[in-house]
């Protein structure tokens, strides 16, 4: 490593390395089977390029090796339809690890060679080459302005800005230092897979100084080359998130995707972070409508196969890992007896899907905490709290601890079902009189069998009219008191189900 920050030093190094030697890096940055795929794709969509050319501007993001090679083939889709597409990128191949600049450098430059094929067809850019340049730019400005002069930010009517032509960026603008700490504290949540973390560690560090550079690079080429339309995925987290945020705040149209558990099919949101899941719009067009006898029966198909471990559709994986055994068998197995039960399903911590979801909680762990103490003191209800299976894949704490750490003593009311255990959560369903869930599909899949839910963290089927939803704890905790009276009496009736 010191040889190479010694080589990184000396001018075009890495490049005449390049030349000599013009080879994949030999790190996690691999670019192999898009360098395989790329001429032959190039020519088949060469004939449909050449026939339209009428389309949209358009910049295609994309950080991290895996995402180049499907902006690649996205690109090239979207020139074969007529668009006009840039492929913007950043030759990372860890977001958590620093990388020395001899190595960057050649990723970057492996990375120009491998999409090389594009030329004609989709422009690409290194937002390294902008990042040097900012820092050039940065480097040779005037001094500060005095008192009264002009900020180079302009901005409308609505509050939104751009830089000026030559002026420098700074990140002292409130909205991008913000923005910034944002990204940077998600990165580090998710890479932690944790809610509380150490502003001072030297992951938080390294991600707000790579996405400060994003940030400020995002800007540069957005405000010059104003596309008509941002593609960006994930739009939440690593740089894919500032990138998102300053193409928003650029009042620029952002389409953000991302890749779903069935082959062959995307999630896409416009104007809005895919992670988040926002339904608002859909539900707002669709809400109303009554489902088709051929609609329900996919929907009877899909549940069927997450309640039976089964497989669905194009998918790969299996919603459990056993069988239905039935409620009352597997009541008989946990040892649970006829008092009422509350299930409490948790999200995998940090996960991409559950940042930033907070409405009254500081975490969904600090959540978890104060509900197991609540019914800690309710002896009368069973609590049952169904770990996410996914945490076996993750290196995070588990809600197992949390559990543990907020109530101590074993009572013989409170039961905690790990990740690791063979249970089937369709038939916790099935016994409870009751469902807590932060965003969990789980919530919505309890209300549709008359479960009576309440959601504490904002999720796509918040508002929705079928689940209780408080606003602070004082409000979630009367609810609890309210709902546990009598639970048979708030079941969901069969209409609103159907609504």
């Amino acid at each position: 490593m010191i040889i190479k920050d010694i080589l990184a030093k000396i001018p075009y190094s890495a490049d005449l390395y390049e030349a000599i030697h013009p080879v994949r890096p030999k790190t996690r940055y691999n670019l192999s089977q898009l360098e395989k795929a790329l001429p032959a794709v190039v020519e088949q969509v060469r004939p449909y390029a050449e026939k339209k050319s009428s389309g949209k501007r358009i910049v295609l993001f994309a950080n991290l090796h895996y995402w180049v090679e499907q902006a690649a083939i996205i690109g090239l889709a979207l020139r074969g339809m007529g668009h006009e597409v840039t492929i913007a990128y950043l030759p990372y191949g860890d977001f958590n690890k620093d990388i020395n600049a001899f190595d960057l450098r050649r990723q970057d430059l492996y990375t120009r060679r491998v999409l090389s094929p594009l030329k004609g067809l989709v422009h690409t850019i290194s937002l390294l080459d902008v990042i040097a340049s900012e820092r050039k730019a940065r480097a040779t400005l005037a001094p500060a302005r005095s008192a009264g002069e002009q900020s180079p930010v302009k901005r409308d009517a609505s509050g939104r800005g751009e830089i000026a032509s030559g002026q420098e960026q700074p990140l002292a603008m409130t909205w991008l230092r913000e923005a910034v700490e944002a990204a940077s504290a998600f990165d580090t949540m998710y890479t932690l897979q944790v809610e509380d973390f150490d502003r001072e560690s030297e992951l938080y560090k390294l991600r707000g100084v790579r996405n400060e550079q994003a940030a400020l690079a995002a800007f540069r080429l957005l405000t010059e080359s104003r596309p008509e339309t941002v593609l960006v995925p994930n739009g939440l987290v690593t740089e894919l998130g500032i990138f998102y945020q300053v193409a928003r705040h650029l009042d620029l149209m952002t389409v953000t995707y991302e890749f779903n558990d069935q082959r062959e099919q995307i999630w896409l949101s416009q104007n809005d972070i895919v992670m988040r899941q926002n339904t608002d719009g859909l539900w707002a067009a669709k809400g109303q409508t009554p489902l088709t006898e051929a609609e329900r029966e996919q929907i009877a198909g899909l549940e069927d196969a997450r309640t039976s471990a089964k497989k669905y559709g194009k998918g790969t994986r299996f919603w459990q890992e056993v069988a239905s055994v039935g409620g009352e068998k597997l009541r008989a197995d946990l040892g649970l007896d006829s008092r009422p039960v509350v299930l409490l399903a948790t999200n995998v911590l940090g996960d991409s899907l559950t940042l930033g979801r907070n409405i009254f909680t500081t975490s969904m762990a600090e959540w978890i905490e104060k509900t197991v103490q609540y019914f800690a003191r309710r002896p009368d209800v069973q609590l049952v709290v169904r770990v996410h299976p996914g945490e076996r894949l993750m290196k995070g704490p588990s809600m197992v601890g949390v559990i543990e750490r907020a109530v101590p003593e074993r009572l013989e009311h409170l039961h905690v079902i790990g990740p690791n255990e063979k249970v089937n959560t369709y038939d916790l369903m099935e016994i409870a009189g009751l469902g807590l869930a932060y965003t969990t599909t789980v919530g919505m899949e309890m209300a549709m069998r008359s479960v009576p839910v309440i959601l504490a963290g904002q999720t796509h089927y918040r508002g929705r009219g079928f689940t209780y939803e408080p606003t602070t704890y004082n409000e979630y905790f009367a609810l609890l008191d309210t709902l546990l009276t009598d639970l048979p009496s708030h079941r969901l009736t069969q209409s609103q189900v159907e609504a």
